[in-house]
């Protein structure tokens, strides 16, 4: 399919129980519909259990388990939010370093709600300015970052560009922004 991610592979990585189910769908679809190759990495084989909030939602086939997944097999990331999900996945020393690697390789990374504290775990937040959930600002700032409550920040201090988002409501101008910096990746993987 043609669009402006051009077969883009774009990994996310979801924990198999707690995401936030439109954190994961909306982006997902948002990528596919421009032509980009998503990819649901998990911590084993099987369908990722999603969540509205707190309540048990539906279920994503997981493509790619932690063991398989190689950072070099893809050109961009996304981490969907929930809270379950990123304080489940930062426990996980396998998620921990597929999420450093992406980061430290300068590949763009978008990144929503909770999820954020995936970048606080991998230690690549010192010096970027980033958004979240409100409740994780402490945890940014304790790790060298500086915390804003906008709809989506990008920040291209470090190798790559980070895009963060605090929440559901502001899925519209994640994904947008998701699309015109990925594109780029693209471009320059094209």
């Amino acid at each position: 399919m043609a669009g402006k991610l051009n077969g883009l592979p774009v990994a996310f990585l979801i924990a198999i129980e707690g995401a936030e189910q439109i954190e994961l769908t909306q982006p997902w679809e948002t990528v596919t519909g421009e032509g980009g190759q998503p990819s649901l990495i998990s911590e084993r084989s099987g369908e990722a259990a999603l969540f509205q909030h707190l309540d048990r939602g539906g279920t994503w086939p997981v493509d790619v388990t932690l063991d398989q997944a190689r950072a070099a097999d893809y050109a961009a990331l996304v981490l969907p939010g929930g809270v379950a999900n990123p304080d489940r996945l930062r426990m996980d020393q396998r998620a921990v370093r597929f999420v450093r690697e992406m980061v430290d390789s300068g590949k763009p990374a978008a990144v929503i709600c909770h999820a954020p504290w995936m970048l606080v775990e991998a230690g690549v937040v010192r010096g970027r300015t980033l958004t979240s959930w409100p409740s994780l600002r402490t945890d940014i700032r304790n790790s060298g970052g500086t915390w804003v409550d906008e709809e989506v920040r990008v920040c291209d201090q470090g190798p790559n560009i980070l895009i963060t988002s605090r929440g559901p409501k502001d899925l519209p101008a994640f994904c947008r922004t998701l699309v015109e910096q990925f594109s780029h990746q693209a471009a320059l993987a094209g």
